[in-house]
Order: structure tokens, then C-alpha cells, then sequence
């Protein structure tokens, strides 16, 4: 059959096509315009929370880290590698605790920069007491160390092959002398690098005055320790999560309650032990080389206020210092002598005492167990992050806390005069002063104690008794003509 069309119909037909093809064209453009605006909308969304999630970044960060943190979304543009024609290798050893060796390693780095050497990245001792085995990759961040420093001093992660033993080349080792000048560096060490392209300083504990030395060093300084020296990922993550943990139940108290077997052992201080504990406690200092002094006598230590507060006595100097009963204390310290024992008359004054392992799960621990030095870092940034720090022994954490704190706004840090403690203590406890006369008494041997801004303590040719660098590194604090103003006259710390 034929299929016979009208005029009228294939009109139709040519007028459809292309309507068909406008709606077609229409559908396409509207699907690209939905894409395109979800895109855009997809971004935005994305900065917007990339933007808010640095705004909300947890205000104790910016208090606890030993670094600038940035954003893993934005990572901050490296630094000009500063061009300098490198004197040789300089390969050093640390010795001590977590913070004996943190200022080591900014001492070392301002003698690298002071000498145009090439640094190796540091060892950390393994030999102490605690024997710990942690690298310095595994408590700090080696990347981050070696980037923020590459405008100030080269850093490698280990010396070239041609320097190994394996190639029978002998490495100079030496101690630096104690608490030197620039000179010392510029006149005895550098000279030795014409000779030797490598030397290994094998002790590096205070091997950097004080004072006297130039102010761009001593920023560098303050740079490696402030900047350069952040935590691993790993460290810092649980760190933050257990500061963020006391600050949702309120202001806390960081105690360095520094009554432990190594400090007990090391001082000879046994005040509050059993007779067998001070035998125990002699033994292990007999078995010690490195800790010269054997024979102390400890009441006198204790009256020359060189004893760490017992816990019995820092429930006292607490309540004297008006801390009431519902304060919350961090316990920022390893296992404490004697144990839960001791900690009886410390704990029902104060009931919202905490430590790490009661606010962490096991697990969560359990990566740093054994590593002494990466337990001390956890309480380090809690220390730094707390509203108020109070040791009870003034060594090397309290030192380089105190520090922090005074360069993250003069935070409270309420540093105990123990020899002054110790009288007003025994005299409450014989019954010589009432108990608000000894109050009042704490309360006005600490007014000026309390962390505010002050000069460096210099007192000539005792640097063992002058103020520690890292406690106060008052250079950094400060510019100028301001710093009269926040510290005081220049020379009024002086003693000669």
C-alpha cells in the first residue's frame, strides 16, 4: 500500500527536526550547567572547611607545638638554601635526658652555623639510665628539622660513604670544653678541620655559654628549639589529643613531680624513704660511673634546698599556694619512687590528680612504652600547654619548659624556692609556725616566682650558677628598645 503524505504533514516533519535538535542541545547544556555549578560548589565547600579547619585548630596547639604547624593542604614554601662553602662535617653525640639533649642540639646547630660545617643529624644517647634506644627520627621530625634550618646551616642525615670506617677512615672524636665563647670555637675547633674534614663531638651537654654570645647566634639558637625541633606526627598527635582531653574537663596544673628512682638515686636526696629504699637508692648510684658524687649526706642536700619536694611536701606548698581541693594535676613525670604508696597524702588533696596512662588507652601507649624519652615528650607539650607548670625539682624539663612558656606570652610557671620551702615545711611541721603563718609565708616567697618577664641572672665565671640560656632566652623575647620595657634595665641582673 502507498503511504501518502500531505503537504501539511511534511511540513510538519521539517519543523519538528529542528525543535527536536534545540531540545536536545537544551538538555546537553543543562546537564553540563548542573556540573559545572556542583563543581563549584563541591570546591567552595572544600576551601570553606580547609578554612575553618585552620581557624578551629585547637588553640592549644599553637601553645603546645615546638614548631609553626601548617596545614598539610598548604605546605609552607621551602626556605633559600643558604650558599656557603662547607669547612668540613661536624658529627655529634647527645648525652642525657629528652631536654638535656634538645638544648645540645640547638647548641650544636649554632656552632654549625657559627663555623660553616655541614651537620650531621644528631645522635641521641642510649646509654643513660633509662635506656632508651630512640633515634632521632623517631622523636623528632628529621624532615622537618633539616627544611626549616636549610637557610642557617646544611644538614645531612648521615656522613658520606667515603668517611665510614669501612673505608678505614678514623673520625676525631672530642668533648667540646663546657660552656664556651664563639672564640673557643673560632680560635681551637676550626683550625682542627684543615686537618680533619670530619669531627665527632661526643659529649654536647652545655658545650655553649650563656651569655656573651653574639645575638644572631643566640636567635639561632632559639630558632632550632622554638621552630626546628617539632615532634614526630606520632607524638604530636597523642599529645594533642591528651591536652585537648584535660582542657574539655577544665584549667589544670602541670606537676613535674620529679620524685623518681634515677633523680632520687643521682641527687642522694632520701628524705620520706624507708631504710632499705635509701640502700636501694645508694646502690644505684654506686653502680652508675657517670654519676661522680657517691657519698652525700642528704639532710644537708636537703637543707641547701638541691632535693626534689617529696609528694607529701608538695601537698603542703599546694594548699599553702591557695590551690584548692578540686583543682585538676597532671602528673608530668615517669614512674613515681614508691608508687600509688606515695602518692596517698598528694591524692586525697587533691582527688582530680591524672596521668597519661589514665587518660589514654593502653593501646594507645603502647608504641611508646620502654622509650623513655618519647613518654618525656608527651609530657613536654602538656607542661607547655598547661595553664599553670610547677616542678618540683628545677633541672632540665622544668628549664626548657620554662622557657617555652615564657616565649609563648609569659604563661604562669611557679618556680619553687626549695631551700626556703624546705625551713618554712619543717618548721609548720614542728609546730613552730601555724598553718596561715606557713601559708602566708609560701605565698610571699613566690610573689616575683610566678614566670614574669625578668633579665638573665649573669654572674661572672659561674655559669653552673648563672640563669640557664633555654629558661630564659631573653634575645628572643624581645626587640630592642621594647626590651627594656618588658625585662627591665639592662644591667640590673649582672652579679659580679
Amino acid at each position: 500500500m502507498e503511504v501518502v503524505r500531505s503537504e501539511s504533514g511534511v511540513r510538519s516533519e521539517k519543523i519538528a527536526a529542528p525543535v527536536a535538535t534545540v531540545i536536545a542541545r537544551t538538555k546537553r547544556f543543562q546537564v553540563w550547567f548542573i556540573r559545572v555549578c556542583s563543581s563549584i560548589l563541591l570546591w567552595t565547600c572544600l576551601v570553606q572547611l580547609l578554612t575553618v579547619g585552620e581557624l578551629w585548630h585547637p588553640s592549644f596547639m599553637a601553645n603546645t607545638t615546638v614548631s609553626i604547624v601548617k596545614s598539610p593542604h598548604h605546605p609552607p614554601p621551602r626556605l633559600p638554601l643558604r650558599n656557603y662553602t662547607s669547612n668540613g662535617y661536624l658529627k655529634v653525640s647527645c648525652n642525657g635526658g629528652l631536654n638535656q639533649m634538645r638544648s645540645a642540639i640547638c647548641d650544636m646547630v649554632a656552632v654549625a652555623r657559627l663555623l660553616n660545617l655541614t651537620l650531621v643529624v644528631p645522635e641521641l644517647d642510649k646509654t643513660s639510665f633509662w635506656a632508651d634506644n630512640s633515634t632521632f627520627e623517631e622523636i623528632f621530625d628529621v624532615k622537618h628539622f633539616i627544611d626549616s634550618l636549610r637557610d642557617e646551616v646544611r644538614i645531612v642525615r648521615r656522613l658520606p660513604k667515603r668517611f665510614n670506617r669501612k673505608y678505614r677512615y678514623r673520625v676525631f672524636e672530642m668533648p667540646p670544653v663546657s660552656w664556651s665563647q664563639e672564640k673557643y670555637y673560632l680560635q681551637q675547633i676550626l683550625p682542627l678541620f684543615s686537618k680533619r674534614k670530619v669531627l665527632h663531638f661526643n659529649k654536647t651537654d652545655t658545650r655553649l655559654a650563656n651569655n656573651g654570645i653574639s645575638i644572631d647566634l643566640q636567635k639561632v639558637r632559639c630558632r632550632v628549639n622554638f621552630q626546628a625541633l617539632k615532634f614526630t606526627p606520632e607524638i604530636e598527635s597523642l599529645g594533642y589529643k591528651l591536652v585537648r582531653i584535660l582542657q574539655e574537663r577544665g584549667p589544670f596544673v602541670a606537676l613535674h613531680l620529679r620524685y623518681e628512682m634515677d633523680m632520687l638515686a643521682f641527687s642522694g636526696c632520701t628524705h620520706g624513704c624507708t631504710k632499705e629504699e635509701a640502700k636501694e637508692l645508694k646502690r644505684l648510684r654506686y653502680a652508675y660511673p657517670w654519676w661522680r658524687e657517691k657519698e652525700i649526706v642528704s639532710k644537708e642536700r636537703r637543707s641547701q634546698g638541691l632535693c626534689p619536694l617529696t609528694p607529701e611536701e608538695t601537698a603542703l606548698i599546694l594548699l599553702a599556694l591557695g590551690f584548692d581541693k578540686d583543682t585538676q594535676i597532671y602528673i608530668a613525670a615517669g614512674e613515681i619512687y614508691g608508687s600509688e604508696r606515695r602518692l596517698a597524702v598528694l591524692r586525697a588533696a587533691y582527688p582530680r590528680i591524672v596521668r597519661k596512662e589514665m587518660l589514654l588507652d593502653p593501646g594507645e601507649l603502647q608504641q611508646f612504652q620502654n622509650h623513655s624519652s618519647q613518654m618525656a615528650a608527651l609530657d613536654f607539650m602538656v607542661s607547655i600547654a598547661s595553664d599553670t607548670f610547677i616542678p618540683t625539682y628545677y633541672g632540665n624539663m622544668a628549664k626548657v619548659v620554662e622557657g617555652h612558656r615564657r616565649y609563648r606570652g609569659f604563661k604562669k610557671t611557679i618556680l619553687l624556692d626549695r631551700k626556703r620551702l624546705v625551713e618554712l615545711l619543717d618548721l609548720h611541721q614542728n609546730g613552730t609556725l601555724s598553718w596561715n603563718e606557713f601559708a602566708v609565708a609560701v605565698g610571699s616567697a613566690h610573689e616575683k616566682r610566678m614566670g614574669q618577664p625578668t633579665r638573665r641572672r649573669v654572674i661572672a665565671d659561674k655559669p653552673k650558677e648563672e640563669d640557664y640560656f633555654y629558661a630564659n632566652p631573653q634575645e628572643c623575647l624581645c626587640e630592642g628598645a621594647n626590651c627594656d620595657d618588658l625585662l627591665g634595665p639592662g644591667n640590673s641582673s649582672s652579679i659580679r
